[in-house]
């Protein structure tokens, strides 16, 4: 059984505190050794077969004309505000020097020319869009090979040369491009400090104990750094996206805290009630160990879920992020206890901290750890009158708590998917800066250009149709002249849209030259032509995760309800729970369309321009979020299940089960909200929305639909809370985590003695 094996587990590291924390301490030192001499660093591609995009970096990388590989631009200016390129001489020499310097850097195929552009003309320079028809910006386009074979250290290189050019030359310097996306360091180092110290500020008012306070943290830090540089291992293997870091320091901090907190709670319980500190561990991990492990397993399926969707990227992502979640399940059932043991008795003699301390003490002031056996239904007072006033009146809590979640998802209706571009980024951002300078000099669709790649093949007379039509098209600001590689007769077109990339209009182009305007000029030939570019390919990925996400929504739900069914035997509860699931995570995501894409209160994260929601987001954080709700549905319907085969009385359970969780659940859940929040101040749009995005789920799930429509609608359904087909309940397995293998998972018990509780069992 689930229970005895975790019994025996933490028992024994709390028996034996200095192996199980020097074997975690060599285990930490053994993954950051490996990650500094097998690890890499994270990239993107943001790509997937099968699609559109992908068939035409295909044609190019046959075409070998170099526009497969990765590219930079350095966006300048005279320091002059009223000079141009045409008539300042220090400004063009400087802009000579600076391409000739860019084009000698390491893996650079080669670069643009805008003095050459200078000497044609004006009208050649606006067509080349090499410089703006003013003569005020100047672009150097720098061309790079594959990603494959390039580094971060290619990326430092050339910012390394523009701080020292911005110091020779007469010229302001900023730099962008697809280089800077994929090999940019992740954002989060400033967030996870914040999100600890937040969690440590909670833990010390909810115990009143620096001790207690320190230890979830510390298992934390341990765990955090094991998965994370596991994590730097797999990218020395395989392609971990950019995201995948932020990410797995995010949830990984949460649910580790959050599991930390569980055990914790439950362990300074048994302190109270007499026992020992080596077997109040060991009992902890028993009980509060198994919604650990049950939530910690059905985030890491859920997550690996993500494999529907069919983009290898995403997939990477779920692995990488479920490594960190594994390895905080694991701290929290080893580490964590052979902390306890080590702490001994300090653990039950909590420090005051003044009236709100004294209020959240397991123990009165001045007396013994001993704990009163009335104290826990003294503490829960407040929580049993708010949970009997809502029982009393289920109706009009259970209409308007939905009535109101509803209301929050109406925005979701206007859902944009796409990735934004570098004009969401802070100013502070040379990125940012470059976006602006191009989009002033040449318009915001020059940020974002469109490769065709043709192959022409029996019908030589397709391309000359084909630049026509395209540059024809009301989307396209411009079409550059065609390259065509001799050898396989391949063609590629840059094509300057008339809006930025992330504009709902330019993916309405690419959708439009795809479906109309391109099979219009190849006609019924043999002739064949794909729409790439970094525009194009987040265009599809997006439209991909959109089209599978109904199916990996169903998965998810259907697996929630067998397990759900499974755990308390009943059909209505698991129905109920995946109803109200979908009602918070719906909530969020109306909530975060509000604010990204409509713009209301993001001044609050420092959002400094809206922007579509991250394509793979929604399907990331339904897959997580599926799995932490399911950490507080189980902890606090198994508690009601307990009560009502106790007392047989539904209305009891649900006041007396729900208002002895309620205390343990919304600490926890306020500790998960403060971490996630940390990262919505982040710099990056997309890190952003993970926090935002989490943080809302988790408040919303442990307020309004833990303490109001749980007991509400549970009210209502009565006793067929727990009906269940008598053919039905003989066919289903007996599952090792659920009401009949358990002995009471919450942290608020009663105070009773933990060893009377399994003699009666």
């Amino acid at each position: 059984m689930l229970s005895k094996a975790l019994l025996r587990l933490g028992a024994s590291a709390a028996r034996r505190p200095r192996r199980v924390i020097a074997a975690w301490l060599v285990t930490a030192a053994l993954a950051v050794l490996a990650a500094l001499a097998f690890g890499g660093r994270t990239a993107d591609s943001m790509t997937a077969p099968g699609l559109d995009s992908r068939r035409a970096a295909e044609l190019i990388e046959r075409a070998g004309t170099g526009q497969e590989g990765m590219t930079a631009q350095v966006v300048v200016t005279p320091l002059d505000g009223g000079a141009t390129f045409f008539d300042h001489g220090g400004a063009r020499t400087a802009l000579t020097q600076l391409q000739t310097e860019v084009e000698r850097l390491p893996h650079v195929l080669g670069t643009s020319d805008p003095t050459g552009a200078l000497d044609a003309g004006g009208d050649a320079a606006v067509r080349g869009g090499l410089v703006s028809a003013d003569g005020r910006i100047a672009v150097v386009r720098v061309q790079y090979p594959d990603q494959s074979r390039l580094s971060a250290k290619d990326l430092d290189a050339l910012v390394g040369l523009g701080d020292r050019l911005r110091a020779e030359l007469p010229l302001r310097i900023e730099m962008g491009g697809n280089l800077f996306y994929v090999f940019s360091d992740p954002d989060g180092g400033a967030s996870e400090l914040i999100g600890l110290l937040a969690a440590a500020a909670i833990l010390f008012l909810a115990f009143g104990s620096l001790v207690a306070a320190a230890l979830p943290i510390g298992m934390a830090v341990f765990g955090l750094t094991v998965g994370v540089a596991t994590m730097t291992v797999l990218a020395g293997v395989t392609e971990v996206p950019t995201f995948a870091p932020v990410l797995g320091s995010m949830v990984g901090l949460g649910v580790g805290i959050d599991y930390a907190l569980f055990v914790l709670a439950r362990h300074r319980e048994h302190l109270a009630c007499g026992l020992g500190p080596r077997e109040a561990a060991g009992r902890a991990v028993a009980t509060a160990g198994r919604p650990v492990v049950f939530a910690g397993g059905t985030v890491v399926v859920s997550i690996l879920g993500l494999a529907v969707a069919d983009v290898p990227f995403m997939t990477v992502g779920g692995v990488a992020v479920s490594i960190v979640v594994l390895t905080m399940v694991l701290a929290s059932v080893t580490l964590l206890p052979a902390f306890l043991g080590a702490a001994g008795p300090r653990l039950a003699r909590a420090g005051q901290i003044g009236r709100i301390g004294r209020a959240l003490q397991t123990r009165r002031p001045g007396r013994p750890a001993r704990r009163d056996p009335a104290a826990g239904a003294a503490r829960a007072a407040g929580w049993r009158r708010w949970i009997g006033h809502v029982s009393r009146h289920p109706v009009p809590y259970a209409v308007g708590a939905a009535g109101l979640l509803l209301t929050a998802t109406l925005p979701l209706l206007g859902l944009r998917v796409g990735l934004p571009d570098d004009g969401s980024l802070p100013q502070g951002r040379t990125e940012r800066r470059a976006y602006d300078l191009v989009a002033e000099g040449f318009g915001p669709g020059t940020n974002g250009p469109l490769v065709i790649a043709a192959d022409p093949t029996g019908d030589p007379g397709v391309l000359d149709r084909l630049v026509a039509a395209v540059a024809a098209d009301p989307g396209i600001a411009s079409v550059a002249a065609p390259r065509v590689d001799r050898a396989t007769g391949i063609a590629t077109l840059v094509v300057f849209p008339t809006t930025s990339p992330q504009d709902k209009a330019t993916a309405d182009t690419i959708a439009r030259l795809r479906t109309d305007v391109l099979p219009t000029a190849i006609g019924r030939g043999p002739a064949r032509a794909h729409v790439g570019g970094a525009a194009a390919s987040l265009s599809d990925v997006g439209r991909r995760t959109s089209q599978r996400m109904p199916v990996f929504v169903a998965a998810v739900l259907a697996m929630s309800f067998l397990l759900l069914m499974l755990v308390f035997r009943s059909v209505l509860v698991p129905l109920k729970a995946v109803l109200l699931n979908l009602l918070s995570i719906g909530a969020a995501y109306g909530i975060m369309v509000a604010v990204f894409q409509w713009g209301w209160g993001s001044a609050l994260i420092g959002l400094e321009a809206t922007v579509p929601i991250v394509s793979f987001i929604p399907m990331f954080l339904f897959a997580i979020l599926f799995g932490l709700s399911m950490d507080y549905e189980v902890f606090l319907l198994s508690r009601v299940r307990e009560e009502y085969l106790r007392t047989g009385d539904s209305g009891t359970a649900i006041v007396e089960g729900i208002s002895r969780t309620a205390r343990i659940i919304t600490s926890a859940a306020l500790i998960m909200v403060a971490v996630f929040l940390s990262f919505a101040v982040a710099e990056d749009p997309s890190t952003k929305m993970f926090g935002l995005g989490l943080a809302t789920a988790i408040f919303i799930d442990a307020t309004v639909v833990r303490m109001v429509l749980v007991p509400a609608t549970m009210t209502l359904l009565g006793r067929a809370n727990w009906w269940l087909p008598k053919w039905l309940d003989r066919m289903l397995p007996r599952g090792p985590v659920g009401t009949d293998d358990t002995d009471d998972t919450d942290a608020e018990s009663t105070g009773e003695d933990p060893r009377a509780r399994l003699v009666d069992r």
